[in-house]
């Protein structure tokens, strides 16, 4: 699976597929070890389904980004990701925008 990304600096942004599931966990998770940055912002917008695995991938990918010293931040206005991640309680875990860019300048602060 091609992840699609654009770096801005040292954050990376990538565009996540339409569907995050059980099917795509293991090609994303290849994906993400070409991403060549440890700050990365994860595009939601375009996604339509998130299921539990994942879910766990994006912890996963979040912990694996903290030990290299980076961090993974999401970004999204499209609200069955956000009500997602608010009844799973991830929106706890992660800094959630509405865009892309809030995202990527919270990096600089």
């Amino acid at each position: 699976m091609q992840l699609s990304t654009e770096v801005f600096g040292d954050v990376a942004v990538a565009h996540a597929p339409q569907e995050i599931g059980e099917a795509q966990v293991d090609a994303l998770k290849l994906a993400f070890q070409s991403v060549p940055r440890a700050s990365i912002v994860l595009d939601l917008e375009g996604t339509e389904m998130v299921d539990s695995a994942g879910l766990e991938l994006l912890l996963d990918l979040q912990d694996a980004l903290r030990e290299r010293g980076g961090e993974l931040k999401i970004a999204t206005s499209n609200h069955v990701n956000r009500k997602i991640l608010e009844i799973t309680r991830l929106d706890r875990e992660f800094e959630v925008f509405d865009a892309v860019i809030d995202a990527v300048k919270s990096f600089h602060r």
